[in-house]
């Protein structure tokens, strides 16, 4: 068994992983990053063509947290020659007061932003109909999720990362303040640091050695309805529905969407999923689930064909406030629970992570481990 010296294990090829793998090579660190999967898998929650990114939120921490992300979504596009993010603008529409908090909070934070009557946003994006009120925020778009962990993965190995793939971790054993082992079937890697960012497999490496909030892992299944109109003229946006609504439809939650160009409009409930075993999953799209979506869209998206649609699958790791975990005990620093609202933060979290690790250095306590 051969042994390695490094100063940072990043455990988990996902878009957090290897974004903290990009972060601490481009500062220096000698940094292996371990990925149990081939490039390009589809077994967890970063794979795909699209993603939401918004700073639309009600929350100002998340709110900083996304602008940084944008900022940092360019620097690394700018770094790779590669297109991750466009600009699209967003619409959440619906009758709850969830619209005036997001609202209230993007103009405090000087974000840009505009109510619309229901007849000026069918006008402007015929390919959806609008439910009470409208808000429009001009800074969302999407991002192309497999682009993105390919850009982070070939930075960080151009900055001196060590990148491998098809090598599971078998355990995480710290060894003292400054020193942790990750053990392979083949290797043992020796470091000051190990960032742990396994996604749905947290628990099952982790739960021995780390006290963790409870994370629940549900496969979710959104899927791609055949457009009718040009991805230009859409938006991304969400549905939001009042607890009186869901009774009344049977939908299971709100609705999320957005054009992906070349595969149509992915439409998705959040969150709504069954629990599952990442290693067990079926990746089979339940009946009850699609049968829900595509009436979502014979009523909603004029824009679609719900009669065509291509159904998609995916992990969600969610902690019960849906914040993330973004925190380190002694040399293990944890990355976890992104909830299904994470992808858009993905570099502002590899800066966290990196902070984590080389200076202790810890974001807002929502992220704490003991939350």
């Amino acid at each position: 068994m051969a042994r390695y010296v490094v100063d940072v294990v990043v455990v988990g090829g996902g878009a957090m992983g290897s974004a903290a793998a990009w972060r601490l090579a481009g500062g220096g660190s000698d940094v292996v990053l371990l990925e149990r999967f081939e490039a390009g898998h589809v077994r967890g929650a970063s794979h795909g063509a699209s993603r939401i990114f918004r700073v639309a939120y009600g929350d100002p921490v998340y709110i900083g947290l996304a602008q940084e992300a944008h900022d940092l979504w360019r620097e690394l596009e700018a770094e790779s020659g590669a297109t991750l993010l466009t600009t699209t603008g967003g619409v959440d529409h619906g009758r709850t007061p969830d619209l005036d908090v997001l609202a209230d909070a993007l103009d405090a934070a000087g974000v840009p932003g505009e109510w619309l009557v229901a007849e000026e946003a069918a006008e402007r994006w015929p390919g959806l109909r609008y439910d009470g009120k409208v808000f429009f925020h001009p800074a969302s778009g999407r991002l192309h999720a497999d682009h993105a962990v390919a850009a982070l993965k070939q930075r960080a190995a151009a900055l001196g990362a060590d990148v491998r793939h098809r090598t599971p971790v078998l355990q995480v054993a710290v060894r003292g303040e400054n020193a942790v082992d990750v053990i392979t079937e083949d290797d043992v890697y020796r470091a000051k640091r190990v960032v742990v960012a396994a996604g749905a497999w947290t628990e099952k490496l982790l739960g021995r050695l780390v006290r963790l909030p409870p994370l629940r892992v549900t496969q979710e299944q959104p899927a791609h309805f055949a457009a009718l109109r040009d991805a230009a003229e859409w938006p991304s946006f969400v549905h939001h529905f009042d607890v009186r609504t869901l009774a009344a439809t049977g939908f299971l939650s709100g609705v999320y969407g957005l054009a992906t160009p070349g595969e149509g409009v992915k439409v998705g409930f959040h969150g709504t999923g069954p629990m599952v075993d990442p290693d067990t999953r079926d990746f089979t799209a339940d009946p009850l689930q699609m049968r829900l979506l595509r009436e979502y869209a014979r009523l909603w998206l004029p824009g679609v064909d719900p009669g065509v649609f291509t159904p998609i699958s995916c992990t969600y790791t969610t902690t019960p406030t849906s914040d993330f975990v973004l925190d380190r005990i002694g040399p293990v620093v944890v990355a976890a629970g992104f909830s299904g609202h994470g992808f858009k933060f993905v570099p502002a979290v590899g800066r966290v992570l990196a902070d984590l690790a080389l200076t202790g250095a810890r974001p807002d306590a929502r992220f704490a481990l003991a939350r």
